[in-house]
């Protein structure tokens, strides 16, 4: 049976289909639908974990357990799985392990572009990489056969344009693959350093099997054309070196680490002109050059965002295409924005207004910190705000601290701010922490977390109580306000300001897409005879108030949800309520 599945969907049915048990992510964009795809399948285990680090830490129990398993994160995410990852290599698996590592060329919707290939070279763990959904499937079903084969966990690396693109796909049946025995072996699995040297021979004798295994998988194959032009490319970019150069010969690999050294060096030799074509950093390039080959890369393209056929036809051929796609016109900019009636909009109003230093977060909230709220000074990673917070005021006093907020959203507070809250506690800080609290992973597409009462199939879960969490931490100062109440917010952010001790604020109200969202019994409107056009309403970045250039007067469209914030910053109070019947 045929289907069209996106990469991510086809990655869960190739676990499923490989007898994969159990599996373990924190939802990150492109990695968030593999997981949740795999979770919908029967007699399999599924988990949104608190962040990346215990969703590898559980995959790798799993699979000493017996099971095979899968890990599935961001590009990003695979940093805070790292401290697992490297020690995971050295132990080894029992059943097979397989990690996806969603990269993001481009930054569609990521803080970096770092290219994950290096993690496996540096974890000397196998890397593959399919270039559309069949081998997406594909691949995953043989990443767990290479995994046992090999005692290794394997890397499967794909990105945004992979794990978001549709193309068709065979189904398959799935494989019913017993569990393995479990057999006490702590020289495997007990990570003291004695037993980790013997270990690390291991790995080295594993990699070196693997490096000929590359040389003859399936997974890397020659496809001879014209020898003028012979082209080394993987992932993606094989499908723009397919539409830009169809009669150039091919050598498309599907394991990127270790490389197949004699393929290549045979394939190199014939061919007239040899160029690599990879996104992001020159992992294959360097490798080839490093064997004494001329080759075309880096110095011809770029190590920056995404590549296409226009891209590689422009470069390589010197053929320049239209502007635009064809089109007559650019197509004007899109800037994103927080949806009509977000919890967060009334907070990143007011910390601009009452002009804070604000260590920000990752989550829908981030895009706080673009016109026209410009309500953010900082931020970094994940969980990263509270911290900085602290940072800054031992850098500049208290003084400082007394107009600095961290804000950090409640999935992000369980991923990776509760310690950085603790080292707030034990050192010291009178950081304010605003947890913006709107139930749910929203910026990903809705998924729970510990925080929600759900798990992963919205079955009811035990619901971690933040509120009695952070006062369990040792904070004594505790606010549970409504984001959107402006006068609330404002009065609790000046009274947590002035105290010399750490003090919460907790911003809590439903996302405004989820149907526990508060709906009024009202709809608002502007009376533009009261409108003077002062544009304060336009300045909260709503896009269910607009601004009519010819009548000099704002206007609320059919997008509003009536949560209130346009009528509270009016000045001349022209915004109306009008009764829902």
């Amino acid at each position: 049976m045929k289907k069209l599945l996106i990469g991510n969907e086809a990655i869960a049915r190739g676990a499923y289909e490989a007898g994969a048990t159990v599996a373990s992510a924190y939802p990150g964009t492109p990695s968030t639908e593999i997981v949740s795809s795999f979770a919908q399948y029967d007699d399999v285990y599924a988990e949104w974990s608190p962040n990346e680090k215990v969703a590898l830490e559980v995959a790798a129990g799993a699979s000493i357990g017996g099971a095979r398993t899968l890990a599935a994160m961001k590009h990003v995410g695979v940093n805070v799985a790292a401290d697992p990852l490297f020690s995971f290599a050295y132990t080894g698996v029992n059943g097979g392990l397989v990690i996806v590592s969603a990269d993001d060329p481009g930054l569609h919707s990521s803080q970096n572009e770092q290219d994950n290939r290096g993690y496996g070279r540096f974890a000397k763990i196998p890397v593959i990489e399919p270039s559309d959904s069949q081998e997406a499937l594909d691949y995953t079903r043989l990443a767990f056969d290479i995994s046992e084969q090999f005692d290794t966990m394997v890397m499967l690396r794909i990105t945004t344009r992979l794990a978001h693109s549709q193309t068709m796909v065979e189904i398959g049946e799935k494989q019913e693959i017993p569990l393995k025995p479990y057999k006490k072996n702590a020289q495997k699995y007990v990570m003291l350093p004695g037993y980790a040297r013997g270990r690390h021979v291991e790995v080295e004798k594993h990699l070196q099997q693997l490096q000929e295994y590359a040389e003859t998988t399936p997974l890397n194959r020659v496809e001879m054309d014209d020898t003028s032009l012979g082209i080394i490319t993987s992932g993606i970019p094989y499908q723009y070196v397919k539409e830009a150069f169809p009669q150039a010969s091919i050598l498309k690999l599907g394991m990127v680490n270790p490389l197949p050294k004699e393929l290549i060096t045979t394939f190199a030799a014939r061919v007239d002109k040899l160029v690599v074509v990879e996104e992001l950093e020159p992992v294959i390039e360097e490798q080839v050059r490093s064997w004494g080959i001329d080759v075309i890369g880096k110095e011809q393209f770029t190590l920056l965002g995404e590549y296409s056929a226009e891209f590689l036809r422009a470069k390589l051929a010197g053929i320049e295409e239209p502007a635009g796609f064809g089109l007559d016109k650019e197509i004007p900019a899109r800037p994103p924005l927080l949806c009509a009636g977000c919890p967060h909009r009334g907070v990143f109003h007011l910390l601009r207004r009452m002009r804070l230093v604000v260590a920000g977060d990752i989550g829908c909230y981030t895009l706080g910190a673009i016109s026209p709220l410009e309500g953010m000074d900082t931020c970094i990673c994940m969980g990263a705000s509270i911290g900085t917070a602290l940072g800054m005021e031992k850098a500049r006093g208290e003084e400082f601290a007394a107009k600095t907020v961290a804000v950090i959203g409640d999935s992000t507070f369980v991923h990776s701010g509760i310690t950085g809250l603790i080292d707030v506690v034990y050192n010291g800080g009178t950081s304010t922490v605003l947890i913006l609290d709107n139930d749910t992973t929203a910026m990903t597409g809705h998924q729970d977390h510990p925080a929600t009462g759900m798990d992963i199939r919205r079955d009811p879960a035990p619901k971690l109580d933040i509120e009695g969490l952070v006062r369990a931490i040792g904070v004594k100062n505790i606010r549970v306000v409504d984001p959107l109440n402006l006068k609330e917010l404002e009065a609790a952010l000046k009274e947590e300001l002035n105290r010399r001790e750490p003090s919460v604020i907790i911003c809590k109200r439903p996302c405004a897409l989820l149907s526990t969202a508060v709906k009024p019994p009202y709809s608002l409107y502007v009376d533009k005879e009261i409108c003077n056009g002062c544009k304060v309403c336009i300045r909260l970045g709503c896009p269910g108030v607009t601004f009519i250039d010819e009548e000099k007067v704002a206007e609320i469209n059919d997008s509003c949800i009536a949560c209130g914030l346009c009528e509270q910053v009016c000045k001349v109070e022209a915004v109306k309520r009008t009764e829902v019947k």
